[in-house]
């Protein structure tokens, strides 16, 4: 018996040394696949990639006449002015001087022949004259140290990119290239290390700002419950403006114009949104995020939602007619403005493969020195770990989707952004603290607010929100005169 037990161990023994033999065959010899999912190999996925962020050095202002004492210090004779050859006139202008340590014009070289680049005897630093005078900062590839160039100017962002041919990121891109590719292909993939530089600062908008018509309601002819009915049939029910009219006219016996509805929509979502909006949520640590289509005046547009993946409470939400990185961050903002201090490491921020969040997430890391790293679920199956560890977290917003898109469809679209802005935020109100959810049976709503409670019908519940959207709106506004 003691034998046979002893062979037992001795062959695995054997099969053990030959499974960790084959395992470094394997890793040393053998290539292995990426986690990630193989779209993004495609080069029409190529550019919704991001990358890592520039090396940033901040321009420091100095001094030429301390930069030319150093030289007559150092080399025994100061640089001397800028001389013409072969008695041509000089083409800088006399009022230039440069924006790095002030030398004037008789120090700088014309760097292009006229075409405005000038370079510095003193610094070395080139600029060119107008605008462009003064640059805030210098933005070097974390690769290979190259300064990047500006190659584009979009809307909201000029694009720099690296120019270096011998840069490593360029090298290890060149041999991912598919083989016997012709050159005029190149185009087609991401090879050069990229950075978009955003000229409007998403940061210093102001979320919460109310129009100036805004202030008050002001009942002629009807009055505040009828209103209540009003947000019940076209919030609650997804009713029409036109079916509105025509249920509060034969339930009610209401004679009231659709316009005077959309009057009261329009206003109710300006009141309840700061209360909506300053809510104390106390979110958790893992969110979800994603973007819908809808139209406005007949033209795709989009809808950004952000929600508790754990309470199931929308956090941020903006509606936007293009799909860029703006309103990513503009709702990205909206949501981590209920954190009462940023997690920073310990959040989860499940998002799909739209390079929007990544951008958003560098600005953050930028402006606010937060660290937020985007989990990306890219492809509807599981071809990967990340996709499906963090699947169900995609379901959930995509679900969120399906459900805003309940009460869209009634609309066939919206007439105008403000139409759409409104009605979402009518819906995000409704959603968070009406609509009872299935998180507890079809019961109560997600979140609970003693006030509104006590109120024995849905149009009393409106009229409270409203109520509370008031004295949100005039703390932010006592808070405000405090501080001037």
């Amino acid at each position: 018996m003691d034998n046979i037990i002893l062979y037992l161990l001795t062959i695995i023994q054997e099969q053990y040394n030959t499974i960790c033999w084959l395992i470094l065959f394997i890793c040393r010899y053998i290539p292995l696949k990426q986690w990630a999912h193989d779209e993004i190999h495609s080069p029409k996925y190529q550019k919704f990639l991001t990358d890592k962020l520039p090396v940033i050095k901040p321009f420091i202002k100095q001094d030429w006449l301390l930069w030319n004492e150093y030289y007559r210090l150092r080399y025994g004779k100061a640089v001397k002015p800028v001389k013409t050859q072969n008695g041509k006139t000089r083409t800088v202008p006399e009022d230039t001087v440069c924006p790095l340590c002030g030398a004037p014009h008789e120090y700088l070289y014309d760097n292009s022949g006229g075409r405005g680049q000038f370079k510095c005897k003193i610094c070395g630093q080139t600029f060119v004259n107008g605008e462009k005078v003064t640059t805030p900062l210098k933005l070097q590839c974390p690769y290979c140290g190259h300064a990047l160039q500006p190659v584009k100017d979009r809307k909201h962002f000029r694009v720099h990119k690296c120019v270096n041919d011998n840069c490593s990121y360029y090298k290890r891109n060149l041999k991912k290239l598919p083989k016997k590719l012709p050159k005029s292909e190149y185009w087609k993939y991401k090879l050069r290390y990229l950075y978009r530089e955003f000229s409007v600062n998403f940061f210093d908008m102001d979320l919460n700002q109310l129009p100036k018509w805004a202030t008050s309601f002001k009942y002629k002819k009807n009055n505040a419950y009828i209103m209540g009915l009003c947000l019940t049939y076209r919030v609650n029910l997804k009713l029409s403006l036109r079916q509105t009219v025509q249920a509060l006219k034969e339930i009610h016996g209401i004679e009231i114009s659709h316009t005077m509805v959309n009057n009261y929509a329009k206003t109710a979502a300006v009141l309840i949104r700061p209360f909506v909006d300053s809510y104390d949520y106390n979110p958790s640590h893992e969110l979800a995020a994603d973007e819908t289509y809808i139209k406005i005046k007949g033209v795709k547009s989009y809808v950004w939602l952000i929600m508790d993946a754990v309470s199931r409470s929308i956090l941020g939400y903006q509606v936007s007619t293009s799909r860029d990185v703006g309103p990513c961050i503009l709702t990205m903002r909206m949501a981590f403005d209920k954190f009462k201090e940023f997690p920073g490491k310990a959040l989860k921020f499940i998002a799909d493969g739209y390079s929007a969040y990544p951008l958003a997430a560098q600005q953050f890391k930028l402006e606010k020195d937060w660290d937020v790293f985007i989990t990306q679920v890219i492809g509807l199956t599981n071809d990967d770990e990340v996709s499906k560890k963090f699947r169900p977290f995609k379901q959930l917003i995509e679900r969120l989707n399906r459900t805003f898109k309940e009460s869209y469809r009634i609309t066939c679209g919206y007439g105008t952004e403000d139409g759409a802005v409104h009605s979402i935020s009518l819906w995000v109100a409704y959603y968070n603290f009406l609509r009872p959810h299935e998180i507890s049976g079809g019961k109560e709503p997600l979140n609970k607010v003693e006030l509104l409670e006590g109120a024995g019908n849905m149009p009393g519940k409106w009229q409270l929100l409203i109520y509370l959207g008031q004295q949100t709106i005039l703390k932010q506004q006592s808070e405000a005169s405090i501080c001037s």
